[in-house]
């Protein structure tokens, strides 16, 4: 296989994850509403804790820091989507 098609390969991959990512934002903003309507707060360290704990399970050993980085990424991103909608929607009321 040459690198064009890895490339492709990896190309048809990131259609893939983009789409669950935005499919996981979605939801990430449902939370949001759902925090805020039972007034919980956005971060919860231990649930993000036990998810990459749960996360690393599923993973090769060598790819167990990567994981763990990735969903670190993805909670930061998660929070400040869900502190923008709250915040939007506080300012509105």
């Amino acid at each position: 296989m040459d690198i064009n098609e890895l490339r492709q390969k990896i190309d048809k991959i990131d259609d893939k994850l983009v789409r669950l990512f935005e499919q996981r934002m979605e939801v990430s903003s449902e939370l949001a509403q759902y925090k805020l309507i039972h007034n919980l707060p956005v971060h919860d360290p231990s649930r993000e804790q036990q998810k990459i704990n749960d996360l690393s399970l599923k993973v090769k050993q060598e790819n167990k820091k990567y994981i763990s980085a990735l969903y670190i990424l993805l909670f930061e991103l998660s929070r400040a989507n869900q502190e923008r909608i709250i915040n939007s929607i506080t300012i509105q009321e």
